[in-house]
């Protein structure tokens, strides 16, 4: 018997794996991960799962008849075939619909999660070969702050105030004396890192700041995101009303002479039509704690005495990314920012703002800046992209056109989706809308591990391999550790490396030479640490050579001499460090998304009604608001059928929170399996008592794999609990398109009939 323990890493953490007889037994987490995820336990499970696709396979009516559209994907068995026969028939299908309809005809889908490895990352891998192809439709923003990424381009002149820029934790544990967070900070957050982590920092350093002193406010309709660990106290709200209490803040702090005059003039432009708008000079309706009480649920006093503390003392404001996953997603966040700016604390040490505190493990960890190692997906020749959440309008409406900040595109018709990595069955909304769009296709080719319900419902699918099946490493702009990622055990089955594939693919079109560069996967996992290690030399950071590191296991960054504060050198400095915005200031009232003339989205920031919250005209039909949030048990939709996820389920579906009280008025009973509805779809879900949520709100957890129960309806029962049948695919706004999942009003009655649910059986297969 032989026996080895090998580094590696995920998103919900690093590990040492303890292989034996090439088999994985175990994982126990990195050594020096102060706060490790229990998640890494289900490595094993995933890597063995009976769902794993082991051959290439093909829809039966596909091989049969060939390309065409088909409503009946997820219904139909596939036939296991050779993987000469899969690529030749993935290679003509590229090539029929690139001679017969140009390349904008096939879209390359794909998401960033699949792999925390940086060289087998599929979303780039996906892109960097159909790059070479001639093009394809591409995405744009992200479904995590889509809204955010765009509104603070204009309004801070770029993105980094929801990623790698924020003020550190130590500046905040050293200088905050009150951080008030809108949508809070839930530990189960902090399982994951993009890009993988060798240290879950978050919640040790919520535990540091608290020991200094810092007094947490959470805003927040559900009293889990305010975890004891803070000792925060915690606010309760109506869902997608933050931006109402934000200007009744704004409100008490102009009106009772606390606003930072001095500051908003040398930074900001556009503070007086701001406040011509608050103070209801603009439209007639002054933005009042007794006016935000009424939308809110949040007593009027109560929001006195806030902004009173917050003008009184260096405080911290931060909004996870949910707030901005909401129909006018951008209000918050702009909301927020000018709040901050009306403080004046806005580059101080510990003051100001941030968004994605308690939203993702690394947002705050001080890092050295230090470039993360990653491939390269090259230049798409087509040009053209969609924001990432308007899938279902790019299948189901070609030829229409979309707005989206400040251009308009319009839609291609697509003949063919490529897809490796990610799970748009999860990731998007009103799942019954997306099967529409999807059935219009011709060919959906996907790489799987698992027989994912994207893999169910493709027409060729292409066994890949896991992440513990291939050698990469890991990195992740908010965690201060490279890691390497050994090849633990040989591919289950048949399967292969996205690399791999596309390279095999690349060499039938002839430019494999451009697609690899002469490289292998081990020789790009070399290639890119020895060109972060170059670029960290020049940094003034000496990192050890390969060799060295693919050893050890892992390499720490240093931590930065200097506190991370962000737009400190801004604020010492207007003229000589501005932003890349118009004016070079905080644009408190942009000029240029005012000329774009939405009406969905102003000049400032403003209070528009989402189309669907609990203070909507259709409450009385739909009286609850359904919170969708991210998972404690999994990675989104990864995990899902093992290891903790699969132990938290009712009857092997999906839990849904509510308070009592509205169960009680339902007849509903904790445990019981009910049915969550609305006009555009129908789930299961296991009923979980609680009193720690607000009355009128249910919460449920995305990810649940999406399992119909009669894929030939246009509207079927959705047997697994997977929310994002129930919510509105729609855009924030004209301005970002973001994803607007968290403004979805349901009801929900006790289940007459609940069938079994069956998203983790692999298909039925038949001979050919």
């Amino acid at each position: 018997m032989t026996a080895a323990s090998l580094p590696s890493a995920s998103h919900w953490g690093a590990f040492r794996a303890e292989v034996e007889d090439g088999v994985l037994r175990s994982v126990r987490p990195f050594e020096r991960d102060r706060s490790p995820s229990p998640l890494i336990e289900a490595v094993p499970a995933s890597v063995y799962a009976p769902n794993r696709v082991r051959r290439p396979s093909v829809r039966r009516g596909y091989l049969d008849h060939g390309p065409a559209a088909c409503a009946m994907r997820g219904a139909e068995p596939f036939v296991e075939i050779s993987w000469d026969e899969a690529l030749q028939l993935v290679g003509d299908a590229l090539e029929t619909t690139r001679r017969r309809d140009g390349n904008q005809a096939i879209f390359g889908g794909s998401y960033g999660w699949a792999s925390a490895g940086r060289v087998n990352h599929a979303r780039t891998l996906t892109h960097r070969f159909l790059n070479l192809f001639g093009g394809c439709v591409s995405q744009v923003t992200n479904y995590s702050w889509g809204a955010a990424e765009i509104l603070l381009n204009h309004v801070l002149g770029g993105r980094g105030a929801v990623s790698a820029e924020v003020t550190d934790w130590q500046s905040i544990a050293d200088n905050t004396r009150l951080m008030v967070m809108f949508g809070g900070a839930n530990p189960k957050n902090a399982h994951v890192t993009s890009g993988g982590g060798g240290s879950h920092d978050f919640v040790p350093w919520l535990k540091r700041a608290r020991e200094a002193g810092v007094e947490f406010v959470v805003v927040s309709p559900i009293s889990a995101d305010a975890p004891e660990v803070m000792g925060a106290r915690w606010i309760p709200i109506r869902p997608n009303s933050d931006t109402a209490m934000m200007l009744a803040l704004a409100y008490v702090i102009e009106t009772e002479g606390a606003a930072a005059h001095a500051f908003l003039d040398r930074c900001t432009v556009g503070y007086e039509r701001f406040r011509a708008y608050l103070l209801g000079e603009a439209d007639g309706i002054a933005k009042t704690p007794d006016w935000a009480e009424r939308l809110t649920g949040v007593p009027s006093v109560t929001i006195v005495e806030l902004a009173r503390a917050m003008a009184a003392t260096r405080t911290m404001l931060s909004a996870t990314w949910s707030l901005q996953r909401a129909d006018h997603g951008e209000q918050p966040y702009w909301a927020l920012i000018t709040l901050a700016a009306m403080l004046g604390q806005i580059g101080l040490p510990g003051g100001g703002v941030g968004f994605g505190y308690g939203s993702i493990n690394g947002v705050g960890t001080p890092r050295a800046p230090v470039g993360v190692p990653a491939m390269t997906a090259g230049r798409n020749p087509l040009g053209l992209a969609i924001p990432c959440a308007r899938v279902g309008d790019l299948l189901l409406d070609p030829g229409a056109t979309i707005v989206f900040d400040g251009r308009t595109i319009t839609l291609p018709e697509i003949k063919l989706i490529y897809w490796a990595g990610g799970n748009p069955f999860h990731h998007h909304q009103d799942l019954n809308r997306l099967r529409r769009g999807w059935a219009r296709a011709e060919t959906i080719v996907v790489h799987e591990p698992w027989w994912t319900p994207t893999a169910r419902q493709a027409d060729i699918v292409l066994p890949a391999t896991t992440a513990f099946e291939r050698d990469d490493l890991a990195a992740s702009s908010r965690d201060r550790y490279v890691l390497a990622m050994h090849k633990l055990v040989e591919p289950v089955g048949e399967a292969r490396n996205d690399y791999d594939i596309f390279a095999a693919l690349a060499a039938r079109f002839g430019f494999a030479d451009a697609y690899t560069e002469g490289r292998d996967i081990p020789g790009w996992t070399r290639h890119l640490y020895d060109t972060a290690r170059k670029r960290a030399a020049a940094d003034g950071f000496a990192l050890p050579e390969f060799e060295s590191f693919w050893e050890a296991g892992f390499v720490e960054l240093p931590e930065p001499e200097q506190r991370q504060v962000m737009l400190q050198a801004f604020r010492a400095n207007p003229q000589g460090h501005p932003l890349a915005t118009p004016s070079g200031r905080i644009e408190l009232w942009s000029q240029t998304i005012a000329d774009f003339g939405y009406a969905d989205c102003p000049g400032h920031a403003t209070w528009l009604p989402p189309a669907e919250w609990l203070g909507a005209e259709t409450v009385a039909r739909w009286p609850l608001h359904l919170v969708t949030s991210q998972p404690a048990t999994r990675l989104h939709s990864q995990l899902d059928g093992v290891g903790a996820s699969a132990a938290s389920k009712i009857a092997g579906v999906e839990p849904l929170t509510m308070h009592p009280v509205d169960a009680a008025a339902r007849g509903l009973t904790d445990g019981q399996i009910v049915r969550v509805f609305n006009d555009r779809g129908a789930c299961l879900a296991g009923l979980e008592l609680s009193d720690a949520i607000m009355p009128g709100v249910v919460r449920m957890a995305t990810g649940a794999w999406y399992d119909a129960e009669d894929y030939g309806s246009p509207n079927p029962l959705e047997k697994a609990g997977n929310p994002n049948v129930l919510t509105r695919d729609a855009g924030t706004s004209q301005l970002a398109q973001g994803c607007a999942a968290l403004s979805a009003l349901v009801d929900v009655e006790a289940a007459a009939d609940a069938p079994t649910p069956a998203a983790h059986r692999p298909p039925d297969f038949v001979s050919r």
